[in-house]
């Protein structure tokens, strides 16, 4: 593994130099990858495979959004589609559990009775295995057990391939029953279109993971993004004002060049009435915060937001509460301010 300088802390990465998409394929040349669940990241990892060559099969129940995006991406029934997942799981030498984590908790008595010895388990989220008191995914000693987790939504992981930029995944270890499983995980890695792969564990995997959605990635950025919205309403400025200074400058300006280039960068391209007034009020959100995110940390820690999840997901009227709630945000003003300018982009505009 290459040894990088991460700010000052030397860590070990896999790079498709040292490994790249040829070493891979010749790893996985024997190997059935069987895909159980089509959601996004099933979707995404399967037709990355596909696309590099590896034998791919998917196993997903009949008759949903899942089993239909299927046909619809060219997987045929019976020949690489099969509805009984149990089936599926026989064919394969590799099974990448992709379902959502309440369904890889149904599904594991199916998946565990049909496992034999030699196959990887393979996840993408170290959910279930972490918290097995609360899963009962706990899988057979003769079997590999890996993580490969890319560091973005499986739409992203597909969007990313196809543009040829790939996507940082993180990579783990449970139990090597064959010798093979770090050799496995990587080529996977490799395969399904990481830029680079960072090695982690599951336990470090799904507590960074959990943070991280609950927090910068999507909770905390929807919060701090509505209650400054709200701010600027109630005093006065209008929606589609309060909409570009809240997330239209912020997506399709500054975290572009935090992307591209890093905070520091932004910072310094920025005026110097920005530059001030960002630095002094960092420190001071910072403060606020920090005591918000240890306690968040502290909850994943505990199970507490694995119990709500497998609790809330595993209802019977979880979908329809799901809608209700998803539906506060966009019949929200704030987001349909945001659809009428999105619609202003001058990626819009019609051609003179």
């Amino acid at each position: 593994m290459a040894l990088i300088d991460f700010g000052g802390v030397k860590e070990e990465v896999v790079t498709r130099e040292e490994f790249p998409l040829s070493k891979a394929q010749k790893v996985l040349e024997n190997e059935v990858v069987g895909i159980i669940g089509y959601g996004p990241q099933g979707c995404g990892q399967s037709l990355n495979l596909r696309d590099n060559n590896i034998k791919v099969i998917i196993g997903q129940r009949k008759g949903g959004k899942g089993w239909n995006d299927a046909l619809r991406d060219g997987w045929v029934e019976g020949k690489n589609l099969f509805s009984d997942i149990g089936e599926a799981v026989r064919k394969s030498t590799v099974v990448q559990y992709l379902l959502a984590d309440a369904g890889q908790k149904e599904q594991w008595p199916v998946i565990k009775k049909n496992l034999s010895k030699g196959q990887a388990l393979y996840f993408s989220h170290g959910f279930s295995i972490v918290f097995k008191e609360q899963t009962g995914v706990i899988p057979p000693p003769d079997v590999d057990v890996v993580l490969v987790a890319p560091k973005g939504a499986g739409r992203t992981v597909r969007s990313n391939y196809l543009a040829g930029s790939g996507i940082n995944s993180s990579f783990a270890i449970f139990q090597d029953a064959t010798g093979r499983a770090k050799e496995r995980a990587i080529a996977l890695g490799i395969a399904i279109g990481s830029g680079y792969l960072f090695p982690t564990t599951f336990e470090k995997e799904v507590l960074s993971d959990l943070t991280g959605e609950r927090g910068v990635l999507m909770g905390a950025i929807a919060g701090v993004m509505k209650a400054q919205y709200d701010t600027l309403r109630a005093m006065g400025h209008s929606p589609s004002e309060a909409f570009n200074e809240t997330v239209e400058e912020a997506t399709q300006s500054l975290y572009p060049l935090i992307g591209k280039n890093g905070m520091d960068w932004m910072f310094a391209s920025c005026s110097t009435t920005a530059q001030r007034g960002a630095l002094d009020w960092s420190k001071r959100f910072e403060t606020t915060v920090k005591p918000l995110f240890e306690l968040l940390y502290r909850d994943v820690q505990a199970g507490v937001e694995t119990k709500r999840v497998l609790d809330s997901c595993s209802a019977p009227d979880y979908r329809d509460k799901l809608e209700t709630e998803l539906n506060e945000w966009k019949d929200s003003e704030m987001w349909k301010a945001g659809a009428a300018v999105r619609s202003l982009r001058p990626e819009h505009w019609k051609k003179d």
